[in-house]
């Protein structure tokens, strides 16, 4: 077989090439031929310029985007790799020399409905991108919603709305030991649970050259195979380790003749890199954006004059002495305005752990796995591999700095002692418990490492099921990605089992849901109700004096305002705020009177509605994001089975909207016995072009939970030209 690029019936592009130099190229064209117009986008947010030809809607993405220093960043750690490891920096560099080659003749529709002409690439761009898709995956955010919880509702109230409750991200991976296999050989399986995105996220891929033969699930505009692979003798996969590795100072600026100046923790004024930058916004004038830097990192919120709409009232200032701080001395309440900066690990050591990605196609057993992960910085994720030898893997990998506990749960304050970064933690290791073991964002080897994780729900649901029988095959697995049992709505159901003197409608609701089995199946009428019930309780909570304080956000560039909103806050921490003691003992809020009210309001809306009862899926629907669409989201998308805390982790806002935007990314199943026993199944298709056949071809199975058969054998592919 010669080489060229072959693509099998799915229109999955595999490659086959002389080396790893050439294999780059090709992997790049390929690339820009299945996704040009993805590659354009994701380039221009890379570099903050995607309201140029996305208008408004993307401002605030760039904004940030500028002020974070993405591109400058990208650019950095491209230099300190080529400095520091040449091959591989020069196989970034033959990427990007396929991906420009191709995009001379890009033709996706997208380009003629925007005006958009496809740029050049540079050699530092895939780190760009990489870095723009996973700047937010630590969620350092969430540090600005405690110092609000803790300015208006004190310390203790931080723990009601945190995500050990139902959280925001989620991903679930097993590893299933030759044990307890029926072939004597491990299987790994599971799915990345991110925002859809249509074109997805991931890209399926067969990588083939003298070095290797690796299939799995790349990240469109960046060379190799990441996060899932498969080499034949060794596979892996990664979830989200839900590590803190990034922290929000509060710095103190000033202007001077010179430009402007950061206080220090030894009280000295420095001065602070700064310029200004030019964001292009389609149909309006452009936007000036001012750049600041200190010592700790980018200014992302504020600068010299403070925050718009002034912050006289505490916000990040003047809260009780030490409270907001995360320190023992405090700062004296009025002592002037705050920004507040960003400091994130490539931008501190110009690493964004590229140098793993070689290593990890040429890896043959589990050893060179490990090996390779030791050189993982961004994100931080739990890692699974086993090889055909019996080898097994369970660690941690990624770059998690040494720093005091204040840095990892609210905003710290520049201008005092204590709050460096002194070296990196060792990531931590974890065995098997009989033969499995079981990710999905829970505490587990990260542990000490991050503040907040998602429920045990979905890890322990996927743990029993594994224990229901002995013996597990690479086909048995798809049933458990499927699977739709809601363990997280016991705490709701627990208070609708004591309602008493209903209207006889509520207590038909009541009754209803109490015989309901708790799988949120999209043909299950009972599921509807059940979710209906969750949104008004939700909203009850929402609308109490108590948390009255949190229902306005602060005046934060929009990017953070997810992490900010009330509604979202409570929706996923229901489960929590349902059986805290103190949310009545020291908030005083009714909880049976809540669920009352909002079971009685599902009663009536029900007797007022006209129709056929609603099934879960009629409301539920898939809503992927398309940057050109009206809304940015595809609000008509088909019905899903799920729900957030289920193994099939759908996710919608209790009490927001049913709408999922956040699910399986891609599924897959590897079979360390034959490779050609692995399955996989993307979203939507392998190809990003609307109107091709394979668009949209493989989301009828990832619908039904069917999985694509991993082609490896040459002879039963087309090929569709040279490399």
């Amino acid at each position: 077989m010669s080489t060229g690029i072959y693509r099998d019936g799915w229109g999955i592009p595999h490659l086959r090439a002389g080396s790893a130099r050439e294999l780059a190229r090709a992997q790049g064209r390929v690339t820009a031929r299945d996704r040009a117009w993805q590659l354009e986008a994701e380039r221009h947010r890379a570099r903050g310029a995607s309201a140029a030809f996305l208008g408004p809607q993307a401002l605030a993405w760039d904004r940030f985007a500028r002020r974070a220093r993405l591109d400058d960043t990208a650019r950095r750690c491209f230099a300190a790799l080529e400095r520091r490891d040449t091959e591989t920096a020069d196989w970034v560099r033959a990427y990007v020399e396929g991906v420009n080659e191709e995009l001379k003749s890009a033709d996706a529709p997208e380009f003629a409905r925007t005006g958009l002409t496809p740029g050049r690439w540079e050699p530092w761009t895939p780190l760009g991108v990489w870095l723009a898709t996973h700047i937010l995956f630590a969620g350092f955010p969430a540090k600005l919603w405690r110092e609000q919880v803790v300015r208006h509702l004190g310390p203790e109230a931080v723990a009601l709305f945190a995500t050990d409750g139902p959280g925001t991200s989620g991903s679930n991976g097993w590893l299933v030991s030759g044990e307890r296999t029926t072939t004597g050989h491990a299987v790994i399986a599971g799915d990345p649970h991110r925002f859809i995105e249509d074109p997805g996220v991931y890209q399926q891929i067969h990588l083939s050259c003298p070095e290797f033969d690796v299939i799995g699930l790349a990240v469109p505009g960046v060379p190799g195979i990441a996060h899932f692979g498969h080499t034949g003798t060794v596979a892996w996969a990664i979830t989200n380790a839900m590590a803190d590795y990034q922290d929000l100072y509060r710095e103190r600026l000033r202007r001077t003749g010179a430009g402007v100046e950061a206080l220090g923790p030894d009280g000295v004024w420095r001065r602070a890199r700064r310029h200004t930058e030019s964001v292009e916004v389609a149909g309006e004038t452009p936007v000036e954006v001012e750049v600041i830097e200190t010592d700790r990192g980018p200014v992302i919120i504020g600068g010299p004059e403070g925050i718009p709409e002034d912050l006289d009232d505490g916000v990040l200032d003047g809260a009780p002495d030490g409270v907001l701080d995360g320190s023992d001395s405090g700062s004296p309440r009025g002592s002037g305005p705050v920004a507040v900066s960003l400091r994130y690990p490539p931008r501190v050591t110009d690493d964004l752990g590229f140098s793993a990605l070689l290593p990890l196609l040429r890896a043959r057993r589990v050893a060179d796995v490990d090996r390779a992960f030791d050189a993982w910085a961004e994100p931080v994720n739990v890692v699974q591999a086993a090889d055909t030898e019996g080898g097994l893997l369970h660690r941690v990998a990624g770059h998690v700095p040494v720093r005091r506990e204040a840095n990892r749960t609210r905003p710290v304050p520049a201008w005092e002692p204590g709050h460096d970064w002194e070296g990196r933690h060792e990531t931590p290791r974890a065995g098997l418990t009989d033969g499995i073991a079981v990710m999905a964002n829970q505490r587990g080897p990260a542990a000490p490492l991050g503040v907040e994780f998602a429920p045990s729900h979905r890890a322990d649901r996927i743990t029993a099921l594994l224990s229901e029988k002995e013996r597990w095959s690479s086909a048995d697995m798809p049933a458990i990605h499927m699977d739709t049992r809601l363990a997280s709505a016991a705490p709701l159901l627990a208070h609708v089992e004591t309602l008493a003197d209903l209207t006889p409608d509520a207590a038909r609701i009541r009754d209803r849901l109490l015989r309901w089995d708790r799988h949120m199946d999209a043909g299950s009428t009972d599921a509807a109700l059940y979710a209906a019930v969750r949104g008004a309780v939700v909203r009850q909570l929402a609308t109490h004096p108590a948390f009255a304080a949190l229902a306005t956000a602060p005046a934060y560039p929009d990017i953070f305002l997810p992490w900010l909103q009330l509604v979202p806050r409570i929706g996923f921490a229901l489960e929590h705020l349902l059986r805290a003691k103190e949310v009545e003992e020291v908030y005083g809020i009714d909880r049976a009177e809540a669920v009352r009210a909002a079971v009685e309001e599902v009663a009536a809306a029900k007797v007022a509605a006209e129709g056929p009862v609603a099934r879960w899926g009629d409301t539920h629907r898939l809503a992927p994001w398309r940057a050109l669409s009206g809304t940015a989201y595809d609000v008509d998308g088909p019905g899903l089975s799920g729900d957030h805390d289920c193994v099939l982790s759908t996710s919608a806002v209790p009490g927001w909207s049913d709408l999922s935007v956040r699910g399986p990314a891609a599924r897959y199943v590897w079979d360390l016995a034959r490779r050609e026993d692995s399955r996989w199944v993307v979203p939507f298709g392998a190809s990003g072009v609307p109107g091709s056949a394979h668009h949209r071809d493989q989301l009828p199975l990832w619908l039904k939970g069917d999985l694509v058969p991993v082609g490896t054998d040459w002879t039963r592919l087309k090929k569709e030209s040279d490399v």
